[in-house]
């Protein structure tokens, strides 16, 4: 039977009136054990979203092969960044609720969802319509809009609203890629590197890949993401020879959209590029493709293939420019 969300009877719709922001992650395994990650990736893989290959034949593959494979290496790789708050990932997106929500009026309830994990979108809906919340403003933590994920987001949202009585009046952000605010942190950030540890060869924008098939069926996340690449730059005041836009953590044997992140850097040192700055402008917040992938795993890729300064610039994350933009970013419909 469906479930029908409504109001406990000592409440009454007079109780109604609150407004929340609902900041939307992508997710992260409960442990860093082979058994957490693997139903995280159960069902993060799942989505139809996320790998678009008839579901028979995909269920087939992720059970059968994935599923057996997969989990035990990437655990050994999350217990590489796990901290003693647990998933970087998980603990970044609670202090980015938290300043959020001092820099919004007191009667704004803000909390956070994970797409894959939890605290889940069902669970967390559920919770901020318990606290009062009939108008929400969602923001899924992707600068630029892709179909897997923040059509995903979405997808999830509205799946669960589908099940309620009463439906919340909603205003859904899809994404923030130009956004001069989301600018301007990028810029800070990476001015402040450039500051501290002076100015690199070359200056790598690694953003996360995705099959070249989504781009040729008109998903617009590649065109967004040389958007970003070329306000920032221009921000920055970066020649064309300053700078790259590269595309990372490939899955699977399909073309994805090029320059790949690990061939450039395998490249860049015999081209005479020794010195380089990675920056991720496709990730709110530091976790394993950053902290992994892109600090360890291509830096030592570069450095084995002749490079030798190599240097990465942390996701905006909890810093006070990111928060402002969220602030902003939700603020005209709130009231």
């Amino acid at each position: 039977m469906a479930k029908y969300i409504g109001l406990s009877k000592d409440k009454g719709h007079m109780s109604r009136g609150k407004t929340g922001v609902l900041l939307v992650n992508l997710g992260t395994p409960d442990e860093p054990t082979t058994s957490a990650v693997r139903r995280y990736l159960a069902e993060f893989l799942s989505d139809p979203r996320v790998v678009e290959i008839p579901k028979l034949v995909w269920m087939l593959i992720l059970h059968g092969i994935i599923l057996r494979i997969r989990p035990a290496k990437s655990a050994a790789l999350y217990q590489q960044i796990w901290t003693k708050l647990g998933s970087p990932l998980m603990a970044i997106t609670q202090k980015q609720t938290l300043k959020l929500t001092k820099q919004l009026d007191d009667d704004v309830v803000v909390d956070f969802c994970m797409r894959y994990g939890s605290p889940s979108v069902s669970t967390t809906l559920q919770k901020m319509h318990n606290e009062g919340v009939d108008k929400l403003v969602v923001l899924p933590l992707y600068p630029q809009y892709a179909a897997p994920t923040t059509a995903s987001a979405f997808d999830a949202i509205a799946k669960e609203l589908s099940h309620w009585r009463f439906v919340p009046s909603l205003h859904f952000i899809n994404g923030y890629h130009t956004h001069p605010d989301f600018i301007h942190a990028l810029a800070e950030s990476i001015t402040r590197d450039f500051e501290l540890n002076g100015r690199p060869q070359k200056l790598i924008l690694s953003y996360h890949g995705m099959p070249e098939r989504n781009l040729k069926l008109g998903d617009p996340y590649y065109c967004f993401c040389i958007q970003t690449t070329q306000l920032l730059v221009e921000k920055l005041g970066l020649s064309e020879t300053d700078y790259m836009s590269t595309f990372q953590s490939r899955f699977g044997k399909a073309k994805w959209l090029s320059p790949y992140t690990d061939a450039t850097m395998e490249a860049l040192p015999t081209q005479g590029v020794k010195d380089i700055a990675v920056v991720c402008p496709a990730f709110s917040s530091d976790c394993l493709e950053t902290l992994e992938e892109i600090e360890e795993e291509n830096r030592l890729i570069f450095e084995e293939a002749g490079g030798e300064r190599y240097r990465y610039i942390s996701a905006l994350n909890d810093d006070d420019l990111h928060i402002q933009m969220m602030a902003n970013l939700v603020r005209p419909y709130l009231k």
